[in-house]
């Protein structure tokens, strides 16, 4: 329990359906912490329901997430990490999803070396994308529980277990439902959940000798044709319906050639790993949204949240990003800046007068501070981009993708050049 408090203090968190934050625990278990303690040896112990929040998607939906409260955050990360280290044993090499030492970046680069021994073989390459309709609000209970009941032997735990799945959640509007079905995603049970629950689809899959990787409720199949893929698809969908009881999604899911596959934000291009449009588009949508003017934050609050969201995301992406679209990335979003500090500067005389500041030409200036010409165009005119230079910008705080990008790919350890006689 210490462990699993340290590890939910590290997450931070939004505050559950009792409104008590990560801040707040300590004190709320000076005070409870032996009853609570108690009632957990003695399964009397009643979680809270979950807090619904909603997160927009890119299709104009929204995933339903359930916040637990800080003290069932800390109870199911201590039950997490108590069963994780046994069914790790269990769990299929192909599955890459919430696991130690694995990541989605793992998950990519084994499809990249699947697709790389399929066209070694001069046979053409076609992925089965599966997509599981809404799986953490469908997740079969009893199902589940069967599963769980297959290496849990203390009563009291596979207790507590149920317990969690049914316990129901706070709408957005604040009314109780129960949960009959699902799994609750935002709690640190959910991966491990999905993952004993999905063992075995892989287990089907290794047995029918497929080339497949799975990250979460997100796997791909490779096969040699779209007859074959289509056959995949049809019987592994009556497995899951029948076997799993989940759906596919039959509107997501399809057959495709490894040149229309995507995974993850990245696919397989010319032999090598990229990441898609799809996912360069949420880069940039993301880029727009913190540097916007309006969002009535301060500028160093705006390089701040960039800062941290460039570091992320370039982490992720930059197995499939080049150099020379980080270049350009790095050149878009110094110009994104010098648009936040132009439509902020507003009227004439005030952008007049930042830009002498900066140190243009006073008998210049007005070409830019009286301009008639867009915003978006006026910040790389030659005036404005010199007064807002790269140096400037930087010692402002804003990230170099470029610098991060070079530092990953060619580490400084591995320049130094090797000393001796």
């Amino acid at each position: 329990m210490q462990l699993a408090w340290q590890r939910v203090r590290a997450n931070k968190g939004a505050a559950g359906s009792d409104n008590m934050s990560v801040g707040d625990f300590p004190a709320f278990m000076e005070i409870h912490g032996e009853t609570i303690m108690q009632k957990l040896r003695d399964g009397r112990y009643r979680p809270s329901p979950v807090k619904q929040c909603r997160i927009p998607k890119d299709n104009g939906k929204y995933r339903v997430l359930g916040i637990p409260t800080v003290l069932d955050r800390v109870i199911q990360q201590a039950i997490a990490q108590t069963l994780s280290p046994f069914y790790e044993t269990q769990f299929s090499d192909h599955s890459y999803g919430f696991r130690p030492n694995r990541s989605a970046i793992g998950a990519i680069e084994k499809m990249h070396e699947y697709t790389l021994h399929k066209t070694n073989r001069m046979r053409p390459c076609h992925v089965v994308d599966c997509d599981l309709k809404a799986f953490f609000d469908t997740v079969d209970h009893q199902k589940l529980i069967t599963k769980l009941r297959e290496n849990i032997a203390d009563h009291e735990l596979l207790g507590l277990l149920i317990k969690y799945l049914k316990a129901g959640a706070i709408t957005v509007k604040g009314n109780y439902i129960q949960t009959p079905e699902g799994v609750p995603q935002g709690g640190p049970l959910s991966p491990l959940l999905a993952n004993i629950l999905l063992d075995e689809l892989d287990t089907e899959l290794e047995s029918r000798e497929h080339e497949f990787v799975r990250y979460a409720d997100d796997f791909v199949i490779l096969c040699t044709s779209l007859t074959a893929g289509k056959r995949i698809l049809e019987s592994i969908t009556n497995f899951l319906r029948t076997k799993l009881k989940l759906i596919v999604n039959t509107v997501k899911s399809k057959v495709v050639a490894l040149k229309d596959a995507s995974f993850l934000g990245f696919k397989i291009y010319r032999r090598k790993i990229r990441w898609t449009e799809k996912a360069q588009k949420r880069f940039k949508a993301e880029v727009k949204r913190i540097t916007k003017r309006t969002r009535g934050v301060s500028t160093e609050v705006v390089y701040n949240d960039l800062r941290n969201f460039l570091r992320g995301a370039m982490n992720y992406y930059l197995i499939g990003v080049t150099f020379r679209e980080v270049q350009e990335l790095d050149k878009w979003i110094r110009r994104r800046m010098r648009l936040y500090y132009w439509k902020q500067w507003g009227r004439p005389r005030a952008r007049r007068l930042n830009l002498i500041k900066l140190g243009a030409p006073r008998d210049r200036v007005k070409l830019a501070s009286r301009s008639r010409k867009g915003h978006w165009r006026i910040c790389n005119v030659e005036i404005v981009r010199n007064a807002l230079n790269n140096t400037w910008l930087a010692s402002q705080g804003l990230h170099s993708l470029e610098e991060q990008w070079v530092n990953a790919r060619y580490p400084k350890e591995a320049l130094k050049q090797p000393t001796g006689k």
